[in-house]
């Protein structure tokens, strides 16, 4: 029988090896290694969301054949909000039982009862961690919070490994663009490289960039990525009308394109498929000059404080580059008057 002592223990263990490791697959291992051996189960498997795919994949497993693993993996995504609600799930016959499929591979595997916890990050289930036992059993209080908790750490895991991630590709991405706007005067073509780069590595729906046209008072559109031609074809996009805040130098946070009176297309946006958006300035010297929009057709979609200061950071890159350039036509065009001015001078020679 398995006493709080054995539920602390293992839990020590696993708080261990998070000072010593950041590696998801090793804790991610550890944590159902811990379930079987200390809850005395047949097998467990900690399933993880695969949003592509709108599927719960194994990502950890021990104890089970090859053979279940491979049966279709939306069981556990459609069972996530029955278990969220309750914050566990517990099944006595998982053969027969109508909340869960697949009922004969669990007799073929020798599956008798099931305990499942949603693993959270961030408020959110993006997984399960399922116990599976060979006998009929009822499973108590301190067991199903045993298994919360190492669910929980299973979360843990996860959101280091997402942070680690993003902060390598985060930086991958700004020397990429970095490099290519030192290498390059043509401003269309590092806009296009920058939506582009920016869409693909922050997995968005589209980027776009737009400069601020004094003369009209719109947002001409330079650059785009992942957009349609249509939604970009909606008509003029005026400073005073869409987040003008941008262009006051702020950045600006949409979390519902439908219902933001400062969105001036809401109807287009939500038909091209946007949910929210993150919008920031491009400046050039002290001067708001345009603004970079990244859109999302997640209607959850987190903006962290990481993703805006880079996106400022690029934003910023961008500024640069147009400033460059402006400054190298100026030089350029000075240079050709010099030109002029000394050979008209050696005509009177």
């Amino acid at each position: 029988m398995t006493t709080s002592q054995d539920f602390f223990k293992s839990i020590c263990e696993v708080n261990r090896a998070f000072g010593s490791t950041l590696e998801q697959k090793a804790l991610l291992d550890l944590v159902v290694d811990k379930a079987v051996e200390t809850m005395g189960g047949k097998a467990a498997c900690l399933f993880l969301a695969d949003k592509r795919k709108d599927v719960f994949v194994a990502m950890a497993q021990k104890g089970l054949s090859k053979d279940y693993l491979h049966t279709p993996p939306k069981e556990a995504k459609k069972l996530v909000d029955e278990i969220v609600k309750e914050g566990y799930l517990a099944i006595g016959d998982a053969t027969t039982d109508p909340r869960v499929t697949d009922h004969e591979a669990k007799k073929k595997e020798g599956i008798a009862s099931m305990l499942v916890v949603p693993v959270m990050v961030r408020g959110k289930a993006v997984g399960v961690l399922t116990l599976y036992s060979d006998t009929p059993r009822e499973f108590t209080p301190d067991e199903i919070a045993f298994q919360s908790a190492l669910a929980e750490h299973g979360g843990m895991a996860v959101k280091t490994a997402q942070l680690f991630e993003r902060i390598n590709d985060n930086a991958k991405l700004f020397l990429d663009l970095a490099a290519s706007i030192n290498s390059s005067l043509d401003i269309k073509r590092i806009m296009n490289i920058m939506t582009s780069s920016i869409q693909e590595s922050f997995d968005m729906k589209g980027v776009s960039i737009r400069l601020f046209n004094k003369e009209t008072g719109a947002l001409d559109l330079v650059a785009s990525a992942g957009l349609s031609k249509a939604f970009l074809e909606k008509g003029p996009v005026f400073a005073d009308k869409s987040m003008s805040e941008v262009m006051r130098g702020e950045t600006v946070v949409i979390r519902d394109v439908a219902t933001d009176k400062r969105i001036q297309y809401p109807e287009a946006a939500v038909k091209e498929g946007i949910a929210t958006l993150l919008s920031v300035p491009i400046r050039s010297a002290e001067e708001v000059i345009g603004v970079m929009t990244l859109s999302s057709e997640d209607p959850d979609r987190e903006f962290p404080r990481d993703l805006v200061t880079l996106a400022n950071a690029l934003a910023h890159q961008g500024g640069l580059a147009i400033q460059n350039a402006s400054r190298y036509l100026t030089l350029q065009d000075d240079k050709e008057s010099l030109e002029k001015d000394v050979w008209s001078h050696r005509q009177w020679f």
